[in-house]
């Protein structure tokens, strides 16, 4: 048994530089996990924290979820003000009676616990701008990174693409005891409904764990809460007694429709594996062994 790391994450450089690659024997999972998606958060590149994408009214509503192997969790919904939303999941977890917390009840227990929050313009950059301004013309509902439409394209009702292929984080760890964990966050649909929940908070839908594998999903947010995505990674290795890597390429491959769905997972004994039926998934692992792949399109590994 040996730890094992496994990330997703958006059109920017995997960090090579996240300390859980070369320490990660020396944190629990769950520290590990929460650190790791708490950086990429504050990366404005991902759809995630400071990246995060604009609603229909110009507006952010970040979601996040942690969870560890005993099922404990936290999940939070629509915060507009609160620096790295998976620190505030991981509080409603650890104190509350509560896993989901959302909206003005999310924001006033962050300001209750006293977690770093901004104004909500600390979330609004540039590059979103322009992306909701390309949804709003091309009258679609889009992930965060989709090309904009030539004018004979454009749509003449919302389509829904998903939560983003490319820009929604996520991060599953084992550490050296078996402990496992994972972690996601999210700014959702460049353009979505305001209140519109995606899969990222909902648990065994965008991120899952149990005491048998870790599992943090990102694509097509609407399919993966049809699919149960990430519990049934788990329930495919609990019932029919497979690999987690034959377990994870089942759901992507058999259960959920091409072009819907990526995922990374980690199992309790350090297997690692990172399928997806998109066209890419920027994603990296690292595993005690020195096992180690950084990716965007499918690869001999995958």
């Amino acid at each position: 048994m040996g730890w094992a790391i496994a990330l997703h994450g958006g059109a920017g450089d995997i960090p090579l530089s996240l300390p859980p690659s070369s320490s990660q024997s020396q944190h629990p999972a769950l520290d590990v996990v929460e650190l790791v998606v708490r950086e990429l958060e504050n990366i404005p590149h991902f759809n995630a924290g400071k990246g995060s994408v604009l609603t229909t009214q110009g507006t952010v509503e970040m979601e996040a979820c942690i969870i560890d192997g005993t099922k404990r969790c936290g999940a939070v919904s629509g915060l507009t003000t609160v620096v790295n939303p998976i620190s505030l999941a991981r509080l409603v977890m650890e104190k509350t009676p509560h896993i989901y917390l959302a909206f003005d009840g999310a924001e006033a227990f962050a300001r209750e616990q006293g977690v770093e929050t901004v104004d909500s313009s600390h979330f609004i950059t540039p590059e979103n701008v322009e992306r909701l301004k390309q949804a709003k013309e091309a009258n679609r509902v889009q992930i965060d990174y989709t090309q904009p439409l030539h004018k004979d394209e454009k749509k003449e009702t919302p389509e829904a693409d998903g939560d983003s292929k490319l820009g929604t984080v996520g991060c599953v760890a084992v550490d050296s005891l078996g402990n496992l964990a994972s972690a996601t966050s999210t700014g959702g649909l460049v353009n979505k409904m305001v209140g519109r929940i995606g899969d990222t908070p909902i648990i065994g839908a965008g991120t899952y764990a149990n005491s048998l594998c870790a599992v943090s999903a990102t694509g097509k947010g609407e399919a993966i809460i049809r699919g149960t995505v990430a519990r049934d990674v788990a329930a495919v290795m609990e019932f029919k007694y497979v690999s987690l890597k034959e377990a994870a390429a089942y759901v992507v491959e058999e259960g959920t429709p091409k072009g819907n769905v990526g995922l990374v997972a980690v199992s309790a004994t350090g297997e690692v594996t990172m399928p997806f039926n998109t066209n890419g998934m920027f994603r990296a692992c690292a595993t005690e062994d020195g096992y180690s792949e950084i990716g965007i399109w499918p690869s001999v590994q995958n």
